[in-house]
């Protein structure tokens, strides 16, 4: 088949416009900028608890709070490699979509008969997610403002015509929610996602935590496995010790302190550009007045919304592996991904020629073969984790705490009797065959956005196996 450009290379911003729209940004997370912190202590000496958790994300901790709010007796430590929300939770777009199971098709072909069952529970699960941010009095910046997917080529607008959910909108009417002269189509749905900010999230949750009686500690790595002690588990950090009954493993993309998952994830790295405020003038001219989440349908898509303060954030696209599954600072760098992110931005919204972009980043996304999260046990039931969001942690991390805390209580309930829980995903291959792997389904997703969404043999043999992806 012919090899078709894309929108992106036919309409592509001189290489000066982008250069001078990346050049005052920093190399800072904006949603870590935009919150107010407070120093922890680190731990030294030793403590003993009754819960233990390993990761100051939003996985462990939804499980600190709900932890509390089911005992308000348990003693709960939390550590923190670092920071709280540093990570993941504190460098993602703030799309909280209700999914537990990456998009219906996803969950669908992998769990066909639990689907309904998982989208009861996606359901529950978000509307607890959104009012525990108003209980507990977090400004999140919560907003039901629903989700945009557009088309930009004659292939996209089909597949957007053949779903079921929400609205489908022409050429003209996808325009007139979001001025992009790059739109083809959309299709627009509400009632299951939201936006957040993500850093204040993070934040918010910490001081509910601490509020209901948490201990957090930050720069507080853990050294080595949880290890068995008596009745209960020892955690230890370079200069401490804390002693519980059970532990939480909340550390995601980073290397399991477990060695039977550690080839569950792979680290995948995801850009990100937000630009200064935007004026009036150019506010006007994009129209996006109902301020929705936006996202395409491309292999390689784009992610896009506003700010509170009328910043646009641009993630997406690229998604970058380095072999050896490390997590490392020098890799959030890359010139090439911000300048391609840079000119994309501008093919879509050419009205904002001259925009500057104030920050950009980047974050390592853990990444499993069923593109939504694992759960399990460990240390004889004692220990349990979760891992393998693939992206899509702000809303599900809340649900997987709810199973690792059923799971550690030794309760049969409906969510830890899901297949989705009790099962494991295939594991990713070691090195070298990781990185080839990736990179040959890469370069093969690049390839199908270039053949009108034609799949190729790789392509159509992972989704036979339950390993393909296409979003």
């Amino acid at each position: 088949m012919t090899r078709h450009s894309t929108v992106f290379e036919r309409n592509a911003p001189s290489a000066s416009l982008v250069t001078a729209s990346l050049a005052a940004s920093e190399q800072r997370v904006f949603w870590l900028d935009d919150v107010e912190t407070q120093p922890r202590a680190s731990l030294v000496g030793t403590r003993d608890a009754d819960l233990t958790i390993v990761g100051g994300g939003y996985t462990g901790l939804w499980t600190a709070v709900l932890a509390k709010r089911r005992d308000p007796s348990r003693r709960v430590v939390l550590l923190e490699a670092q920071t709280i929300g540093w990570a993941a939770s504190g460098r993602n777009g703030g799309f909280a979509e209700s999914s537990l199971t990456h998009g219906e098709e996803n969950g669908r072909s992998r769990w066909p008969d639990e689907y309904e069952a998982l989208e009861q529970h996606s359901d529950d699960n978000f509307e607890g997610f959104t009012s525990d941010i108003r209980d507990l009095g977090i400004d999140a910046q919560l907003e039901l403002t629903g989700v945009l997917s557009v088309a930009y080529e004659p292939h996209q607008v089909r597949w957007l015509q053949e779903e079921q959910a929400g609205t489908f909108l022409d050429a003209q009417q996808v325009r007139a929610e979001i001025n992009s002269p790059a739109f083809a189509a959309g299709r627009l749905t509400h009632g299951d996602d939201a936006l957040v900010h993500p850093g204040r999230l993070a934040h918010g949750l910490a001081r509910a935590a601490e509020e209901l009686g948490v201990e957090i500690f930050e720069h507080s790595a853990v050294v080595g496995p949880p290890r068995r002690s008596g009745g209960g588990v020892e955690v230890r950090t370079a200069a401490g010790l804390v002693r519980s009954r059970q532990v939480v493993l909340a550390t995601n993309v980073f290397t399991s302190l477990l060695r039977r998952t550690r080839l569950m994830t792979v680290p995948v790295y995801d850009y990100v550009l937000m630009t200064e405020p935007l004026t009036a003038e150019q506010r006007d001219s994009i129209g996006w007045h109902g301020r929705q989440g936006l996202t395409d349908l491309a292999n390689q898509f784009h992610y896009s919304r506003l700010t509170a303060d009328d910043r646009i954030l641009y993630g997406g696209y690229d998604a970058v592996y380095h072999a050896g599954r490390n997590v490392r600072p020098e890799y959030e760098d890359r010139d090439d991904s911000y300048r391609t992110l840079a000119s994309h931005l501008l093919t879509t919204f050419p009205q904002l020629e001259g925009v500057r972009f104030s920050h950009r980043w980047a974050g390592a996304i853990d990444t499993s073969t069923q593109f939504c999260a694992f759960n399990g046990l460990a240390l004889r039931g004692r220990v349990a984790y979760a891992a393998g969001f693939t992206g899509l942690g702000v809303v599900a991390t809340r649900f997987a705490a709810q199973v690792m805390l059923d799971r550690l209580a030794g309760e049969q309930t409906p969510r830890t009797q899901l297949e989705m829980v009790r099962k494991k995903p295939l594991p990713f291959p070691p090195e070298p065959f990781a990185k080839i792997g990736i990179e040959a389904t890469k370069w093969s997703l690049d390839r199908a956005d270039h053949r009108e969404g034609q799949r190729n043999v790789l392509l159509r043999t992972l989704d036979r196996l339950g390993l393909g992806f296409d979003s």
